[in-house]
């Protein structure tokens, strides 16, 4: 009887202990997606933070993150939904780094108020990076011709099937140095008084959680449960929301159902994201 009178009383004034949300986001950061490879970008991630932001008991939500990088986009958005979220719902966001949060999964990370990671994480990489082939004699040992028509000189800039230019690497350079500019001013932003005045901090280096909390890129060692309850009491329970559910208790990723051929191209297609993944994935010895 007293077990259920207490559930009637609001969560605050039980001696049960607080329930903290936690988000999982994990893998590289890419636009697009499907049925065959789950990705990380604002769409996917967005029900999930509402979802957990929504807890009004909660004074915090707790952040796992795990990612390689991948979009700029993607990742300034999502770094913009999660601080959205933490004003309209005043709740403090704790970020944990699991393997690694280089490039765009750091620049997710500096959405929390305190960062913090595992003495082997891998966190930085605070650069831009663009990346392709080039098959300019390809299709003449093919004995292929490749025809291609414009309405503007620079529409086919860094066309994969004709040689480089100096030029377009020049005007791709001038992109990266912007967007490069924009990631520096999130972190010196949100990194103002603990950022250590070092050169090597903008150059696209990587450390461990180690030398990162040397150079002011996190707040602290340690792992998310045991932090938790060091803040918030020893019956401190933590809480993973996901994505919703279907009819018959299936995830929803956001997809439609695909045709045989769909399924089929969807494969191939994936197969080739897959690949791109694993070099970011890499890149760090993971």
């Amino acid at each position: 009887m007293a077990g259920f009178l207490r559930k009637l009383l609001p969560k605050r004034f039980r001696k049960d202990g607080l329930t903290i949300p936690v988000v999982k986001l994990q893998g590289a950061i890419v636009a697009g997606g499907g049925p065959f490879r789950p990705t990380l970008n604002l769409a996917n991630v967005s029900p999930v933070l509402e979802k957990a932001f929504a807890m009004k008991d909660a004074p915090a939500v707790a952040i796992s993150i795990n990612s390689p990088g991948g979009s700029p986009v993607q990742s300034r958005l999502i770094f913009t939904r999660i601080r959205e979220l933490a004003r309209e719902k005043q709740k403090k966001v704790l970020v944990f780094v699991e393997d690694v949060a280089a490039s765009g999964g750091y620049m997710i990370a500096l959405a929390g108020d305190e960062i913090i990671a595992d003495a082997t994480s891998i966190v930085g990489s605070i650069g831009v990076v663009s990346g392709g082939f080039g098959f300019p004699e390809l299709l003449k040992k093919i004995g292929v011709e490749r025809r291609v028509y414009t309405a503007g000189e620079n529409k086919v800039i860094l066309d994969p099937f004709q040689p480089e230019k100096e030029k377009d690497i020049e005007y791709l350079k001038s992109l990266q140095l912007e967007i490069h500019q924009v990631f520096i001013s999130m972190v010196r932003e949100r990194r103002a008084g603990k950022l250590r005045d070092d050169a090597t901090v903008f150059s696209g280096l990587f450390w461990s959680g180690t030398r990162g909390l040397e150079l002011g890129l996190i707040d602290g060692l340690g792992d998310m449960r045991q932090e938790l309850k060091r803040r918030y009491g020893q019956k401190t329970k933590l809480e993973l929301v996901t994505a919703g559910r279907g009819l018959f208790g299936r995830r929803i990723p956001g997809v439609s159902p695909v045709s045989l051929e769909g399924a089929a191209s969807g494969l191939a297609t994936g197969l080739v994201e897959a690949a791109e993944e694993r070099a970011l994935w890499s890149r760090f010895g993971l």
